[in-house]
């Protein structure tokens, strides 16, 4: 089937027009409203979700088959419309978590909403992307978009200093990225991620192009890919980003950033560099799994002696990051669809914790372990749910994280990497320390004397249970649903 013209491809890319569409509205609608109406910018970015959402839908159900759109630049299809609901569902708890938020500036409403419409229009372009061009600007997109989220707390010294240090570290990341780019382009002569594939194993089977160079090309690919989905060694920037951004924007850029990085890496290595004769030439896999080890080790590590929460769960959200690229070792269908699992489920007890995190710095003013001491005699339901968030992170049964880590290590042990699934278990009982001294300052440790309950409105406690409820039960959806019958692939331009 031949590429989508153009003009045809309009048709098909109604869910990125409307992600404009509505970010431009909210600027306009933040000019008129005065400073005490701003929450309705975010009720209008709540709308525009929606929207997109049916739009997404409707796209893919009017679909028979995966197609390529614009001459071959992104990819419509089962796999990308995964990603786009994954990363609407994240977007949107992240407009709520915002208007639950203390620390934002109401003044500034108007441009927050629209950079976090921004932001999910380069997160689906990420997830769609088969040209080599298209990956690199809608990486970009996110990158710098990301910058501006990450210090918007302009009164914040600590914010400045998390967006100064992103943006270093995305710099050195996007250079080496696209230098790894622009050598792939020049062995395969094309930006197509499905002609290169074909054209890379020709040149390796005639023996012009050398195993080493497309080794190198890959491993530069990998330093930009492995900065959104903060892996070892491109993990710096991850904990002083996390600390100092908003406390919403945490939360999204440890689930949807992390998730926009994962659909890129699929894309790529699977659907691109997926094919036998490149994996025998080039041992990348090995690559894979020892930057999958070292990045569940460095964060599950770094995060025992933290004392900040924020800090703690990006060193946590490192580790997760280690434990999904567990499934991507070898790129089997079974490894993608742990991925993609895990994924769903890290999205629920993720943003479910820093939730909690959102409701405790509001009433205490403090991000420390200290300020949830009592937490279970102040606020109990809040307490146990952050106890259900924390468990399932460590992979306790019969949660979901338990079900997602499981499929995980099945699928490395399958593929003969015992010693990675071993890896992968010891990391999960060095967490649970660093979750059980959260859990022991809500229940064994009293709270200040001059403290009071906490009052929670009942929005606030319906909220919680969006994320408790499938952090409980979405662990038994693989029963009755393969996530690896979700197909991945690109369309080589004819």
């Amino acid at each position: 089937m031949q590429p989508l013209s153009n003009i045809e491809s309009l048709l098909y890319f109604s869910p990125e027009i409307l992600l404009v569409i509505f970010a431009t509205a909210v600027i306009l609608l933040d000019l008129v409203v005065k400073d005490s109406e701003s929450v309705a910018v975010a009720y209008l970015s709540l709308v525009g979700l929606i929207c997109v959402f049916a739009a997404v839908l409707i796209t893919h159900f009017s679909l028979r088959n995966p197609v390529s759109l614009f001459l071959g630049m992104i990819r419509l299809d089962e796999f990308s419309t995964f990603f786009k609901i994954l990363l609407l569902l994240a977007t949107a708890a992240t407009v709520l978590f915002s208007l639950r938020s203390e620390e934002l500036d109401a003044r500034l409403k108007g441009e927050y909403y629209a950079l976090l419409l921004a932001i999910t229009l380069g997160m689906f372009l990420m997830a769609s992307s088969t040209n080599l061009l298209m990956i690199f600007i809608s990486l970009e997109t996110v990158s710098l978009t990301s910058y501006i989220l990450a210090g918007f707390l302009t009164h914040s010294p600590r914010s400045s200093e998390a967006a100064f240090k992103y943006i270093t570290y995305g710099a050195v990341a996007s250079g080496t990225m696209l230098f790894g780019l622009s050598f792939l382009f020049g062995m395969a002569g094309s930006g197509d991620l499905g002609q290169i594939s074909m054209r890379l194993t020709e040149l390796l089977a005639s023996g012009e192009v050398a195993p080493l160079a497309v080794l190198i090309a890959i491993t530069f690919v990998l330093a930009g890919v492995g900065y959104k989905i903060a892996s070892v060694p491109f993990h710096m920037w991850s904990p002083d980003v996390y600390e100092g951004a908003p406390i919403p924007i945490t939360a999204f850029l440890s689930v949807a950033s992390k998730s926009a990085g994962f659909a890129l890496f699929i894309r790529f290595f699977y659907a691109g560099f997926g094919n036998t004769e490149l994996m025998q030439a080039v041992d990348w896999p090995f690559m894979l799994a020892i930057v999958s080890a070292l990045t569940m080790t460095v964060g599950n590590l770094a995060a025992l002696p933290q004392q900040n929460v924020k800090r703690l769960l990006a060193y946590s959200s490192i580790a997760h990051g280690g434990y999904l690229l567990m499934g991507g070792v070898l790129l089997t269908s079974e490894g993608i669809g742990a991925i993609l699992f895990y994924l769903v489920v890290y999205l629920f007890m993720n943003l479910g914790a820093f939730y909690v995190v959102v409701l405790i710095a509001n009433e205490v003013g403090s991000e420390m372990v200290e300020g949830y001491r009592g937490l279970s005699s102040r606020a109990p339901l809040v307490a146990w749910a952050m106890v259900i968030f924390l468990v399932s992170l460590a992979g306790i049964p019969p949660f979901a994280g338990f079900f997602g880590k499981w499929l995980l290590f099945a699928a490395v042990i399958e593929q003969g990497y015992y010693w990675l699934a071993f890896v992968g278990l010891l990391n999960s009982v060095v967490s649970l320390y660093y979750y059980a001294r959260i859990v022991k300052a809500m229940f064994f440790e009293d709270a200040d004397e001059e403290t009071t309950d906490f009052s929670f409105s009942t929005g606030t406690f319906a909220l919680l249970s969006v994320f408790v409820i499938p952090t409980i039960f979405i662990g038994f959806l693989n029963i009755f649903y393969t996530f690896s019958n979700i197909s991945v692939s690109v369309m080589p331009m004819q």
